[in-house]
């Protein structure tokens, strides 16, 4: 039996609660609504740690940051963990990376045969946090909320080129599978920037949300003292006092990042039309890295365990997975061993190390129990915090903040702490106690503080002197392009077409 063509579309920074059953019905998302409607759609997805580096290792390996040593945007994806890119690959599948991974370290590739684009994110050091030194803003790389008060509208900007390059060679590439000679299936990963903040959008998407309903918050933003305590460091990470958010900055921000979800619309939209006019029958997956606070309480970005920041979009259509709804949470840790299951791959000799699961059960009706699991031990931090979604429970714990449990059914804005409320006492004993059988914080704790003294001895030293970037460098064969005098005229034109000529 043949193995699966599959297609991952990874998009950055998109706040799950926009997806409740696809996208919601306001969203100019034509493309990714027809995905929806033949997908297993997950409405309760989470990030395994709401940050980009972090998280993307999680979702590639099947493995928490506390496994995987990917703590923060500056922390080494170590090449001997194993991808899902590295599992097909050794069963016989041609692996390729379009886009943004934000891999750290010398390893640009970790499993894929090919990689169309560089990163758009620096790959070394340089972006390593410090519990040393708490309350300390590294300025030239924290997110400040410029992002807010600069939105609106562009042509063109750093990040519009990049995904623009994205979806042209991932195109471009849809027509190299199906003209090749080479019978092996295919993996190909999408991986965008959009719609991570800046709020800057190009004005045939910008026109789109011109009478949008949904601009402002729903939750307003609060006073600093009357939020939790990682929130006020997030407030002060983001360098808040600096800037004086209006309500036209909060509705231009948003108007900004609905339209840069059409544009995104649009490119996968390119991507799949190539897939359908070529006829590769394919496994489509969409999903995110982590979400986005949009302005709720007034958080911006990322860094926190509440939904708009933790909670993603996922969505597989795949003949194996019936299309419908799925409530049971589920997190993008999952990704790796559900990609592996479908196309038939044996995980087996690593299964004991990884803690995320195949999906693939819930799209045929069987029911998942276990609790997903969230940490978070970057910016903003300075001890690592842990997240356990349960049913439609929310506990979160850290050694320098009280407890946080949620009841997401009745509170879904998560506005009223049950920690300390008598009549829950009982569930929050059942989750602390599953919490610390997971974690040991204290370890955890000194395995981040000896990782980010390490890096920082190492940045520092790889920068005086001789410098070589990690930074990954397309290769483009040039005399392997177009017409070549190595190669035969007669073939060469009908070996780049689809349909080959009669």
């Amino acid at each position: 039996m043949s193995k699966p063509n599959i297609l991952i579309f990874m998009v950055d920074q998109l706040n799950g609660t926009l997806f409740p059953d696809g996208p919601a019905e306001w969203l100019h998302a034509p493309n990714l609504k027809k995905l929806a409607a033949r997908s297993t759609r997950f409405k309760n997805a989470y990030t395994a740690s709401p940050l980009c580096a972090p998280g993307r290792a999680a979702f590639m390996s099947g493995q928490l940051p506390s496994d995987t040593g990917v703590y923060d945007n500056a922390a080494e994806f170590v090449s001997s963990i194993p991808t899902y890119a590295h599992h097909l690959r050794r069963a016989g599948y041609q692996t390729c990376l379009s886009g943004k991974m934000h891999f750290v370290g010398p390893d640009q590739m970790h499993g894929f045969e090919e990689r169309l684009t560089t990163d758009i994110y620096p790959a070394d050091f340089g972006w390593t946090p410090d519990y040393r030194k708490p309350g300390e803003r590294i300025d030239w790389w924290y997110h400040n909320m410029g992002s807010v008060t600069g939105s609106g509208v562009a042509e063109i900007s750093n990040q519009m080129e990049y995904d623009d390059e994205v979806a042209y060679h991932a195109t471009r590439k849809v027509y190299d599978y199906a003209r090749s000679k080479d019978e092996r299936p295919w993996c190909m990963t999408v991986s965008f920037t959009h719609p991570h903040d800046p709020y800057v959008a190009r004005r045939k998407y910008w026109d789109l949300y011109e009478d949008c309903e949904h601009l402002l918050p729903t939750v307003p933003a609060m006073d600093y003292e009357d939020h939790d305590t990682h929130s006020k460091r997030i407030f002060d990470a983001n360098d808040w006092r600096s800037f004086d958010i209006s309500e036209d900055d909060i509705k231009r921000s948003r108007r900004a990042y609905f339209a840069n979800i059409s544009y995104l619309d649009d490119k996968i939209g390119e991507v799949m039309e190539a897939v359908e006019a070529t006829r590769q029958e394919t496994i489509i997956m969409f999903v995110s890295d982590h979400g986005d606070m949009l302005g709720e309480r007034g958080l911006w970005f990322k860094m926190s365990f509440f939904e708009g920041s933790a909670r993603v979009p996922m969505m597989i259509c795949a003949p194996d997975m019936e299309p419908g709804l799925i409530t049971t949470p589920v997190s993008n840790i999952d990704v790796c061993p559900t990609l592996c299951d479908l196309a038939g791959v044996d995980m087996s000799e690593v299964e004991p190390w990884t803690t995320g699961q195949s999906v693939k059960p819930m799209g045929q009706g069987v029911e998942r129990t276990e609790p997903v699991t969230i940490e978070y031990a970057a910016e903003a931090s300075y001890s690592p915090m842990v997240s356990l979604r349960y049913g439609k429970w929310k506990y979160n714990r850290c050694k320098l903040d009280a407890d946080q449990l949620f009841d997401l059914d009745a509170d879904p804005h998560e506005l009223t702490n049950l920690a300390e409320v008598a009549e829950h006492q009982g569930t929050l004993t059942q989750l602390r106690a599953k919490s610390e059988a997971r974690w040991d914080l204290d370890r955890f704790d000194a395995d981040v503080r000896a990782s980010q003294a390490r890096r920082w001895v190492v940045y520092e030293a790889l920068r005086e002197g001789g410098y070589y970037p990690w930074d990954y460098q397309p290769l483009q064969k040039a005399s392997e392009r177009y017409m070549r005098n190595h190669m035969d005229l007669n073939n060469v034109e009908d070996d780049a077409r689809y349909p080959r000529g009669e």
